[in-house]
């Protein structure tokens, strides 16, 4: 399985990951996947009609578990925690004691799991200081000044009464950090505000100023400029020289002060397109190796298929006979493969995806018969 990267966590604020879905003006995002579920509109499951408030909280069930497997779910890289601490906080979930957790892990004695009790209570400690640390620091950046040399808001080529020509100081902090040159990438963003600015700046200048930009198009531009670009691009928003729209859809570069803006409608398009496009749909199957026995689904999100493995490594996959066989097979006799992604067509207007996505899965039911002894769906 491939590892996820979900920008939608890192952009939502504490209480919207919390809850598993960010919450604008029109939709329900789900930060786990980027599926949206539109206000106003009514969907059907099972046979029974929801609303997307309660629809979005169903999604996240079905697809994900819970936000909780979800967040464990990710690698280290995302979640801070190693595979261990992962595993432990999925039993701690589940209200087990020391000692059934030792025996089922086999890790150690009842003492080790009483000790990563407390250095993850320790971690929660220090991600609660550090997570004030930061707010006090944000909320430093908004109510005073940045530094003498230039405000955030005030990027090269904004209103300021400074020249706009690149001094000697800012070819320095270029040249030191642009060892290639300004077209190549960025040795290192770790350096002092002031100079983040220059850097920002120049980088700003690798985007047209007439377009708007869908996000995998920014993150495109700055993944050549930089390894972490998700920092990037969340830095050049702070600092006001990247705009965006709330739900993230679309970018554009900040206009000059008094600048007229005509974009507006190539932004409701990109956000229309970046929404029909954010998720793939499709029809996945989880094959036993060694019999042959599938178990077949549909998800409107394929990139969230790692919470597939990850619930049933965990042993909390929703399906009992699948979930028994993969503890007594092992991880390693199975597969998890897509079957069929759906095809939207170009004019997809009246295209109803969660409909056409039912049809398919049933058509793949229809043609492997998954059940009894052929595989572990319920008849």
């Amino acid at each position: 399985m491939t590892e996820q990267h979900n920008d939608f966590a890192y952009d939502a604020s504490l209480e919207e990951i919390k809850r598993g879905y960010i919450e604008t003006e029109t939709e329900y995002i789900c930060v786990c996947c980027g599926y949206t579920a539109e206000k106003g509109v009514i969907y059907p499951h099972n046979e029974v009609l929801y609303e997307s408030f309660r629809y979005i909280q169903i999604h996240i069930q079905e697809e994900h578990g819970s936000v909780f497997q979800f967040l464990i779910s990710q690698d280290k890289k995302v979640s801070g925690l190693s595979d261990i601490q992962r595993r432990l906080l999925a039993e701690f979930y589940e209200g087990k004691k020391d000692a059934e957790i030792q025996k089922e892990l086999g890790i150690g004695s009842t003492s080790t799991i009483r000790n990563h009790r407390f250095v993850l209570r320790e971690k929660e400690r220090q991600a609660k200081v550090l997570l004030a640390v930061m707010e006090l620091l944000h909320s430093r950046d908004h109510n005073t000044p940045v530094m003498a040399v230039e405000s955030p808001n005030n990027r090269a080529g904004q209103a300021t009464n400074k020249e706009t020509d690149v001094t000697a100081e800012q070819e320095k902090v270029l040249t030191k950090y642009f060892s290639f040159g300004t077209d190549g990438p960025l040795e290192t963003f770790a350096v002092q505000e002031k100079h983040r600015l220059i850097i920002m700046n120049e980088i700003a200048k690798r985007f047209d100023t007439n377009k708007v930009y869908s996000e995998s198009e920014v993150n495109g531009i700055l993944d050549q400029i930089y390894e972490d670009y998700v920092l990037l691009r969340r830095s050049m928003v702070d600092y006001g020289i990247l705009s965006r729209e709330e739900d993230g859809s679309s970018y554009w570069l900040t206009p000059k002060e008094g600048e007229s803006r005509k974009m507006a409608n190539r932004r409701e398009e990109l956000k229309q397109l970046a929404k029909e496009i954010k998720t793939e749909a499709g029809v996945y199957q989880i094959r036993n190796k060694e019999n042959g026995k599938r178990y077949v689904a549909s998800t409107p999100n394929l990139k969230s298929l790692n919470g597939q493995q990850f619930m049933l490594n965990m042993g909390s996959h929703r399906n009992r006979r699948l979930q028994e066989e993969w503890k007594e097979y092992g991880e390693e006799a199975f597969a998890i493969e897509v079957v069929e992604k759906l095809k939207i067509p170009e004019s997809n207007i009246f295209f109803d995806v969660k409909d056409a996505l039912k049809k398919l899965e049933a058509s793949w039911l229809e043609k492997l018969q998954p059940y009894g002894e052929k595989g572990y769906n319920e008849a």
